[in-house]
């Protein structure tokens, strides 16, 4: 099967598939349904050529995705080479990417192998893709549409076959418009699109990541083993996670370190770190605007807050957030699925604690 010009191949299921396979639900942690969504998502797309621009705030583990991507595509025996195209200066970055000639520049003193050469065979991740300048996203389009690379000061190009997977925080869509990202390149990226959500509209999996990022620091200082205290887990699913899962994996770090015995209790967390009554955060108008409001729109949103809310103040025990809300049990599981929020297993977080 053919995608334009690029060829797409679907491998027959193998057991060395079925093992790569794995990883999967180990390096995307979650069983909130956008999470499930992405993990399918992603095994399908794995087992494609296709290009892929990933989208989503800083810290939602645009990366994770891009590596599980390759993981468990048919390229995982070669390289992975990441790009930060925001982190290399504009003028060097064709250089590395697509390699040079002696003499290029000043300071080539000798040829060099671009990053994309590096990537042949396996796949290369452009983070940060909207901060290429305009320049060399037309030189990137090109070795999208046909595979050739030629290195700066060459006029020798050589075919290379990396499979491209993009990512971005901005919104390339709005870089078009603005004149800033090519419309072109744009459509050419975005074969498969994935957006990551980030934390705060799947604060349910937060238990899930502290316990995975605990038992990671387990593995790295053996014969200690930490806990988190209710009070403690109530904060951390309250806050709203500006900086997404990196954030809270450095924060489980640094719980961790100020710890003194093995139960993280809230008096560790920092003052930005507190429960909040996140139901006073829905503002009900006064008033119709003119153009009217979405009311359907306006009663999930506060359904949402308010079972966040009984949640919260419940420590995750969906039977007694249930009675808060003068629900019946299954009516309050039937709004938690419509709205997205699954309230995660474990000894402080299931139905009967």
């Amino acid at each position: 099967m053919s995608l334009g010009d690029r060829q797409v191949v679907i491998a027959p299921e193998t057991k060395a598939d079925a093992s790569a396979r794995a990883p999967v639900e180990r390096s995307l942690i979650g069983e909130h349904p956008t999470v499930v969504k992405l993990r399918t998502l992603v095994e399908r797309v794995a087992a494609t050529d296709a290009t892929v621009l990933i989208t989503g705030e800083s810290g939602t583990g645009k990366e994770v995705v891009a590596r599980t991507t390759h993981s468990l595509s048919a390229r995982r025996n070669r390289a992975f080479v990441p790009v930060n195209c925001a982190a290399i200066p504009h003028e060097l970055l064709e250089s590395e990417m697509f390699g040079h000639e002696r003499g290029a520049f000043t300071g080539a003193a000798g040829p060099r192998h671009g990053l994309f050469s590096t990537a042949d065979g396996g796949t290369i991740f452009l983070d940060e893709i909207g901060e290429m300048p305009l320049q060399l996203q037309a030189k990137l389009l090109r070795v999208l549409e046909d595979g050739i690379v030629r290195p700066v000061g060459s006029d020798r190009a050589s075919k290379i076959d990396a499979r491209v997977i993009a990512a971005s925080n901005s919104d390339l869509a709005a870089g078009v418009k603005k004149g800033s990202f090519r419309e072109d390149l744009f459509y050419r990226l975005q074969v498969v699109p994935i957006a990551i959500a980030p934390l705060r509209e799947r604060r349910s999996d937060i238990p899930l990541l502290v316990e995975y990022f605990l038992e990671r620091m387990h593995a790295r200082l053996p014969g200690r083993h930490w806990t988190v205290s209710q009070a403690a887990m109530v904060s951390l699913w309250s806050y709203d996670w500006p900086g997404n899962v990196r954030e809270l994996e450095n924060m489980v770090e640094r719980l961790v370190i100020m710890c003194e015995g093995d139960v993280i209790d809230a008096a560790l967390l920092p003052p930005g770190i507190v429960a909040t009554t996140r139901a006073s955060e829905n503002h009900v108008p006064a008033t119709l605007e003119e153009g009217g409001v979405n009311l359907n729109a306006m009663v999930r949103e506060l359904e949402g807050r308010m079972i966040n809310e009984a949640l919260r103040q419940t420590g995750g025990n969906k039977q007694a957030a249930a009675r808060l809300l003068g629900l019946k049990r299954t009516t309050f599981s039937a709004k938690l699925r419509r709205c997205g929020v699954i309230a995660p297993a474990g000894s402080n977080w299931n139905d009967e604690s």
